[in-house]
């Protein structure tokens, strides 16, 4: 009997149910399907969570594609006795993770073994994640969640001081705080104190400065003065150079910033007036290429700046695939196919407005991806960029098949959506004249299914009949499939817009069934 209180007979059970909530989950379900066979069954019933109470009732074992926390709520009123429940495994959304969840010693121990070994086939490795003291010696625990401590207080205001000559720290600091408080704001948010550089040697300004622990900028007057302020003064323009240092010290961002925004005008003191803006964060963007699909081809740099993301931009499949490194306040912007031009302007827009933003794209996000539109728009130095690499389709390609680029070669896109097909031909004729092996993307769609065979005739005029030709479609995702064959007997029915077609030079040949374009070395008997 389960907390429900229904009566549940343990040898009605037959299968592992195999429940799922993604496009990943179901990919990953079919596979164990097809290693399996009818060890397992699929269960569909209506929502996600209809499915997940149907698999506990009916199966010898669960294995669910979703989150633990998921999974735990919607099982928990059907719990009766680890002797006699199914044992329950989870695996994670990058199949990364075989999670024995319920009936540890019951089962899903050696079940989740058993399903790390069989998604760790053939590419990527799972791995088991056993929780119970006895049985976890040498398996590898779940990674550190994230730190739920509070965020520290980021400190960016700027407080802009102006003083007479021989004003004390303490009539500085008292009137600073002053501003603050009329702002609401704490001291904990100062990031510097500003003011004009004919300030820089006031004894005064720089006791209370350095008794706070706050640094302090002193600008030209004539950086200052420019500066849109709601108070000048023509006193103060006449003994400084400009109409307001406290206002305009507050809001002075630097050579070409924007001006911050003024949150509190000027305060006034005896001998002191102070003024608080809030400067806006630097921006940052980082272009991340995802690499082929596979997430233990992601590389780890990638993936610290996804757990860092407070913003991410990218296609709605990409994002997909590594939505659960993201922490749980990420801003996510997902568009789909088509978009590339907003999704560029978006993630641009968004860092100089101040945000810490991560633009995705597959493979190596500067090949034949977002990198160079986006970095083409971003035409400011205010915004900090930074690019990470990404395991390329054709180096994955590659791999699969042999060392077919072991020398010079060249990497071709058959999309005439972006580059006219005279401008395409004109590189498939040279990279013939120069026997260059070369990588095609892009090579067939169903609109498009006449330039594959002619770049390959290009090349057939200049290379002989038994040059090595290899496919490779989904490198290093669980649906992977590939072939090779030679330019005389290959077939451009096999490929699709997913397919990278590899074309070797007049050297390449075929060893043990492996593609292989020797580098010239000369080995010593």
């Amino acid at each position: 009997m389960n907390r429900d209180g229904e009566e549940v007979d343990p040898g009605a059970r037959h299968g592992i149910g195999l429940v799922w909530a993604t496009e990943s989950g179901l990919e990953a379900a079919a596979y164990l399907g097809r290693r399996w066979g009818e060890q397992v069954r699929a269960i569909e019933a209506g929502s996600v969570a209809d499915a997940l109470r149907t698999a506990y009732r009916e199966c010898e074992a669960v294995i669910a594609f979703l989150a633990t926390g998921a999974t735990v709520r919607v099982l928990a009123p059907l719990l009766g006795h680890k002797t006699t429940d199914p044992p329950v495994v989870c695996v994670d959304e990058s199949r990364e993770y075989a999670i024995a969840l319920l009936g540890g010693h019951y089962g899903a121990n050696d079940l989740a073994r058993r399903v790390a070994d069989a998604l760790s086939c053939p590419a990527g490795r799972c791995r088991p994640v056993i929780s119970n003291a006895r049985d976890s010696t040498g398996v590898n625990p779940l990674p550190p969640e994230p730190s739920l401590a509070p965020e520290p207080v980021v400190p960016t205001l700027v407080v802009g001081v102006g003083s007479s000559r021989g004003a004390s720290a303490d009539e500085i600091l008292s009137t600073v705080d002053a501003a603050l408080a009329v702002g609401g704001l704490s001291p904990d948010e100062v990031a510097t104190l500003a003011s004009v550089d004919l300030k820089a040697d006031e004894p005064g300004l720089l006791a209370a400065a350095d008794r706070r622990g706050w640094p302090i900028a002193f600008h030209p007057a004539a950086e200052l003065a420019p500066v849109d302020v709601p108070n000048p003064s023509a006193v103060v323009q006449a003994a400084t150079g400009t109409a307001s240092v406290a206002e305009a010290a507050a809001r002075y961002a630097g050579p070409g910033r924007p001006w911050a925004e003024l949150l509190v005008p000027k305060v006034k003191s005896a001998m002191v007036t102070a003024a608080v803006a809030r400067q806006r964060p630097r921006g940052r963007l980082a272009v991340v290429g995802l690499g082929p699909g596979a997430r233990d081809l992601l590389a780890p740099r990638a993936a610290g700046e996804l757990r860092a993301a407070s913003v991410l931009v990218g296609l709605d499949q990409y994002v997909d695939q590594i939505r659960d490194l993201l922490p749980v306040d990420t801003q996510v912007h997902a568009t789909g196919l088509g978009s590339e031009e907003a999704r560029a302007r978006s993630a641009v827009d968004l860092a100089r407005a101040g945000a810490q933003v991560v633009l995705i794209g597959s493979g190596d996000a500067g090949v034949y991806a977002m990198a160079s539109p986006t970095l083409d728009y971003a035409d400011t130095e205010d915004v900090d960029v930074v690019c990470v690499p990404g395991i390329t389709a054709a180096t994955a390609a590659s791999n699969v098949l042999g060392a077919p680029l072991g020398h010079d070669h060249c990497s071709i896109s058959l999309s005439d959506l972006h580059t006219p097909w005279a401008a395409i031909e004109r590189r498939i004729r040279a990279a013939a004249e120069g026997d260059f092996v070369v990588s095609f993307y892009n090579p067939r769609s169903r609109k498009r299914d006449w330039q594959l065979p002619a770049a390959l005739e290009i090349l057939a005029a200049r290379r002989p009949p038994q040059t090595p030709i290899g496919w490779v479609r989904n490198a290093s995702r669980p649906d992977q499939t590939h072939g090779i064959s030679t330019l005389s007997q290959f077939d451009p029915a096999v490929v699709d817009m997913y397919t990278v077609v590899t074309v070797g030079c007049s050297q390449s040949r075929i060893v043990a069934g492996r593609f292989v374009t020797p580098r010239g070395y000369t080995w010593a008997e």
